[in-house]
């Protein structure tokens, strides 16, 4: 682990502990200049290639799905901690499947599922551009799906 003050790539670990995602935290000291800092690790597990609707097959970008729930999450009261929470969770989830590839639409769904426990707002958001609602009927009709739910 290089120092991120001196680059320097002798440390110490002088404390490890867990969180709650299955990674390291690690309270490390530069054995060259002195200074502390912190290093997490995380497995990497293989997550699956996402197949798209017109049969194109691309790799779980993490980022793309984090973006379009942070859009859909934009001032609404739901904390960063959350939406990281969201997001480690789908990804967890598809990589528990065990599939070389899973569907873009089950990615959706995962992440519709997670938005609707959390803020209702930011789940209505989502929906309109992920199931194409594109007139006040289809959304109205899905807002009442929601409320008899």
């Amino acid at each position: 682990m290089r120092c991120p003050y001196c680059q320097n790539s002798d440390s110490k670990v002088l404390d490890t502990s867990r969180d709650n995602h299955g990674g390291i935290r690690r309270r490390r000291e530069c054995l060259k200049c002195g200074q502390r800092f912190s290093s997490h690790e995380r497995p990497i597990l293989a997550t699956p290639l996402i197949v798209k609707q017109d049969g194109g097959r691309e790799e779980f970008d993490r980022e793309k799905m984090a973006r379009g729930i942070r859009i859909s999450c934009a001032k609404r009261p739901v904390s960063a901690a959350d939406i990281e929470r969201m997001i480690g969770n789908v990804e967890t989830r598809l990589q528990e499947m065990g599939k070389a590839e899973v569907s873009s639409r089950i990615v959706g769904d995962l992440v519709m599922t997670t938005l609707k426990e959390v803020d209702q707002i930011a789940y209505v958001r989502y929906a309109i551009v992920y199931l194409g609602l594109d007139d006040l009927k289809s959304i109205r009709k899905e807002i009442d799906h929601l409320l008899d739910s």
